[in-house]
């Protein structure tokens, strides 16, 4: 039984955690609210654990406030979607308790560590929507203390906090009609107990199907690859000036393995980025140092030195800095979608950047935060063109130094278009921003897809394979034809005022058929103007646009 546990029992709960919610996560996407395959909780928690996983397996001290502080950034790098969000949120909390420790931490530590990640978790939130994974997250918090006063040793009181999960999650669909309405719980709160049993497996030594390893391509021998990551990094953040790099080969007879070790550790005192592998027939070492003299005169106690490379990251800045600051202008875009057709369209409305994502592919604050570094301006208008990705967006700007990220809460792409539109690089950025936003009011956008599951759902009976169109909030229409579904849409959507109808057709859809539907609708509504793109989607058929 464990009274107590140490930092590397926490890293097994994590790594369990992550295996387990990996093993279920198609489970998990399963429990989608609405019958549209779509369903991406599970897997936007799994990438997010897998990127908290990967940020601490490169965690080389065994310090909790460094297990921690890994924990916390790479889950905060991987967040994707809103549940991969608010599940970065948690950890942080949780970690920001656990930290504080020496050596152990108990029982009551950790119930205050739960309390902690409620309170992170709501606070991300703008608006908290209860019967959701924070409803969950809250229940259990508030019992663990009572647990942590009764249940000393850690499987007994996971298995208490375990069970107070359980009877929240029955409760989502009480306090969420929608769930209630689909016969679904929340599958954030799901994904969330799944990864909580994963901390009570790794105490309990239950098995799993496999242990969770991250694997990597290993380095090439004859090369070192570039320095285009630190490149891009300012002045003020180096704070190791020399990039270090050299093989040791011909190594000599006394040297053991113990010996490579006790030089890692030589080269870890010494500056940070440490890499030293090998064996004792090559050993490669890289460090970002300010003494290269010393980690060349370490490693020569081993063997001798082969293709040394020394490179002043300072000045490569500067020189960077230099043509950067040259070039920047002060305002720029970025915007979110799948799709060739799509991509193009905001190419053409000189969008700087694109990230692919959307409904199956949300990107995490990361990507988003790493995209708008590209961008060489001090304002950049994030267009999310999906309510389940402006979270992220947000996120990314506590990732993103030097720059004022804008984020246009742009619920669709039709939305995004409209932003882009709007753009006007001799106004300020604060005024290009309103009339983004207000932008948004002008556009009605309905989308076309098909049922993955039969359902009763905002007064429709629904069977797995009818054709159904959404607008973004509920279902409008259904019908077995693609045609019929769009008219019958388009007819519960359109208003008086509205004058142009745009039609971006899917990947599934040839050109001739949305040419062939198109004049339908033109002859139906002749007192608007008829369009249609490639928009080359997938998951939607027809993305509708009534402006």
């Amino acid at each position: 039984m464990h009274k107590t546990i140490n930092s590397n029992e926490l890293r097994k709960m994590i790594l369990v955690g992550a295996k387990q919610l990996e093993i279920n996560r198609a489970k998990v996407d399963a429990l989608n609210v609405f019958p549209v395959p779509d369903g991406d909780t599970g897997t936007n928690m799994s990438l997010t654990m897998q990127s908290c996983v990967k940020e601490m397996t490169a965690c080389q001290s065994n310090a909790f406030v460094d297990v921690c502080d890994s924990i916390s950034k790479g889950a905060l790098k991987g967040a994707r979607g809103n549940s991969g969000v608010i599940l970065s949120q948690i950890l942080k909390g949780i970690c920001s308790v656990v930290r504080k420790s020496e050596k152990e931490v108990d029982t009551k530590t950790f119930a205050k560590a739960f309390e902690a990640g409620t309170k992170v978790a709501y606070g991300a939130v703008s608006v908290p929507k209860e019967g959701t994974i924070l409803t969950v997250i809250r229940m259990m918090s508030e019992a663990a203390g009572k647990i942590a006063s009764k249940r000393k040793n850690f499987e007994e009181f996971f298995e208490d906090v375990i069970a107070e999960g359980e009877r929240a999650l029955a409760l989502t669909p009480e306090l969420l009609p929608v769930l209630k309405k689909a016969g679904v719980v929340d599958s954030g709160g799901v994904g969330l107990m799944t990864i909580i049993k994963g901390f009570h497996a790794s105490l309990t030594g239950e098995e799993i199907a496999e242990s969770y390893t991250e694997t990597e391509a290993a380095p090439s021998e004859s090369e070192f690859g570039d320095n285009s990551a630190i490149l891009g990094m300012d002045i003020g953040e180096i704070q190791y000036a020399y990039c270090t790099e050299f093989f040791i080969i011909n190594l000599k007879k006394s040297t053991t393995l113990s010996a490579i070790d006790r030089l890692r550790e030589k080269l870890m005192s010494l500056g940070d980025s440490v890499i030293c592998i090998g064996d004792l027939e090559l050993v490669k070492v890289h460090v970002h140092t300010n003494q290269p003299g010393k980690a060349l005169t370490y490693a020569l106690e081993l063997g001798e030195l082969e293709r040394p490379k020394i490179e002043n990251m300072l000045e490569q800045n500067r020189q960077l800095k230099a043509k950067l600051d040259a070039e920047k202008k002060e305002m720029g875009m970025l915007a979110i979608c799948t799709g060739a057709g799509l991509s193009e369209i905001f190419k053409d409305l000189f969008v700087d950047r694109i990230i692919e994502g959307g409904q199956t592919m949300n990107p995490s604050a990361s990507d988003i935060a790493s995209a708008v570094q590209k961008i060489n301006a001090e304002h950049v208008f994030v267009f999310p063109n999906n309510k389940n990705i402006t979270l992220a967006a947000e996120q990314a700007k506590n990732l993103v130094e030097n720059k004022t990220i804008h984020v246009i809460p742009t619920k669709n792409v039709p939305q995004g278009f409209a932003a882009a539109l709007e753009f006007n690089p001799e106004v300020s950025a604060e005024e290009n921003k309103i009339n983004m936003i207000h932008a948004l009011d002008n556009v009605k956008v309905g989308q076309v897809t098909y049922a993955v599951r039969n359902t009763s759902l905002n007064g429709f009976t629904i069977k797995e394979g009818d054709i159904i169109g959404l607008d973004d909030k509920k279902i409008l229409a259904k019908s077995h034809s693609l045609e019929e579904t769009v008219l019958k849409l388009i007819g519960r959507m359109k208003e008086d005022f509205h004058q142009v109808i745009t039609l971006y057709y899917g990947e599934d859809v040839k050109e001739e058929e949305a040419e062939a539907l198109a004049e339908t609708i033109a002859e139906k509504y002749p007192d608007c103007d008829v369009d249609f793109h490639n928009g080359g989607q997938s998951v939607y058929y027809y993305i509708l646009s009534l402006e």
